[in-house]
């Protein structure tokens, strides 16, 4: 509501955070990729919305995903007969658990990273966002192919754009230390330029708190911890025409 953006790519939503977005204000100012009959069957998804002309909204599960992933894509008419694709993802998640501990699923992430950049190449002016769940110490850099970019890297390139982080979100302070840049933007833009790009999501929404139980030297203590729109921080990027 704050920004009005003309496309909004979102990931794990789930069914009542779902009805939640619908019941706002701004809602009916934009064409939305899932139905609510379809949003009630699924336990969580990603989803898009569009103020523009909306050419086709389309799915492409990952045939490698063992959690459900897929790329989501909007066809949106931009006018003068052209058109911008934006896609979404919510890359394979590291999910640790017994009996290794070490299920930190890179391989399956890359794959679905390379996929969708060679799937998205065909069309001229493409954004891809979402949550990549990247981590370039394990996974690598992101495969780019030739004339993609990466926003953050390209718009501001001294910054850390970490969107998950521990020690900045207070949201999160219960959590172990993890600070990345998991969630992006990149682009192949032939008719477009990025102008900008932004962090958002990060103040505490007011009046509303939770409890969490955290376990300090062998005491199990609860903390009470504000809540912000998400344990991410969100990007808004701006582009224009050439």
């Amino acid at each position: 509501q704050q920004h009005s953006p003309d496309l909004i790519c979102f990931q794990e939503v789930t069914p009542n955070i779902y009805k939640i977005l619908k019941e706002s204000s701004w809602w009916d100012g934009y064409q939305c990729s899932l139905p609510e009959e379809m949003a009630a069957a699924r336990s969580y998804f990603c989803m898009q919305m569009s103020k523009l002309p909306v050419k086709q909204f389309r799915r492409k599960p990952f045939s490698n995903s063992i959690m459900g992933r897929e790329l989501c894509i909007t066809d949106a008419g931009v006018g003068m007969g052209k058109t911008l694709v934006l896609a979404t993802s919510h890359l394979e998640s590291p999910s640790p658990a017994p009996p290794k501990w070490d299920q930190r699923h890179s391989k399956e992430r890359v794959a679905q990273a390379k996929e969708s950049i060679q799937l998205l190449s065909k069309s001229q002016n493409v954004i891809f966002c979402g949550d990549m769940n990247w981590d370039d110490d394990l996974d690598g850099a992101f495969p780019l192919q030739a004339g993609w970019f990466d926003a953050w890297r390209v718009l501001r390139p001294k910054e850390n754009g970490w969107t998950y982080d521990t020690k900045s979100n207070p949201m999160l302070r219960g959590n172990r230390p993890f600070q990345k840049r998991v969630d992006r933007f990149v682009c192949h833009l032939r008719d477009f330029i990025a102008v900008s790009i932004d962090m958002i999501g990060l103040e505490p929404i007011p009046g509303i708190s939770y409890r969490k139980e955290k376990k300090v030297h062998n005491e199990t203590k609860t903390l009470v911890l504000p809540v912000l729109p998400s344990d991410h921080y969100g990007l808004l990027l701006t582009i224009k025409g050439r």
